[in-house]
């Protein structure tokens, strides 16, 4: 591994690392990535997809979400709708319906190709509502948040040359002015 490649798989850790320890994420609960590539290696997204580049910023997040317990989902480009790739243990665990497509570098994108590789038992799915999300060079992951994201600030900016943006989510504050809220929820 060259040593740019190195710098940009202990980005990726500690990125994630940072967002996992802030974000208070419980086992058992979902990080949805989106990456481009492309904007790692300081292109315009979509129009660089590595696969390389791919393996070491995957490599670097997948050991974080290990770690911590974690369940790794990686979103797909807009040519598979921005599809998920996850384990199937976890969309079971989610009631999330598998469909039928297998990520390439130029139809999916070159992490999800990676993620569907590298997991052991890879499923697709359309939709996720995940408890955090790491959007590496501004991939729209919000969709696949859960309903109330909130913005997490962490020292990284970017991995490589991509802008780096992160979520957590928490749960609705409902009832107005006399309710009650768990500070813990917050």
């Amino acid at each position: 591994m060259t040593e740019e490649m190195t710098i940009i798989s202990g980005e990726a850790y500690r990125t994630a690392r940072e967002l996992l320890d802030i974000a208070g994420l419980e086992r058992g609960s979902i990080l949805v990535v989106g990456c481009s590539t492309s904007e790692v290696a300081g292109a315009s997204i979509g129009s660089f997809s590595s696969p390389e580049l791919a393996e070491v910023v995957f490599g670097g997040i997948y050991q974080a979400t290990q770690e911590m317990g974690v369940w790794l989902a990686a979103q797909c480009c807009e040519h598979l709708n921005r599809a998920i790739v996850l384990e199937k243990e976890a969309a079971d665990a989610y009631g999330y319906e598998a469909v039928n497509v297998v990520p390439q570098p130029k139809a999916g994108g070159s992490f999800a190709t990676v993620a569907y590789k590298a997991f052991e038992h890879p499923v697709t799915v359309e939709h996720i509502r995940a408890h955090a999300g790491l959007d590496i060079g501004d991939t729209l992951i919000g969709m696949h948040l859960k309903d109330v994201a909130v913005p997490v600030r962490i020292r990284t900016k970017e991995i490589g040359d991509a802008h780096v943006v992160c979520a957590r989510t928490r749960p609705k504050f409902i009832g107005g002015s006399r309710a009650v809220y768990d500070e813990n929820a917050m």
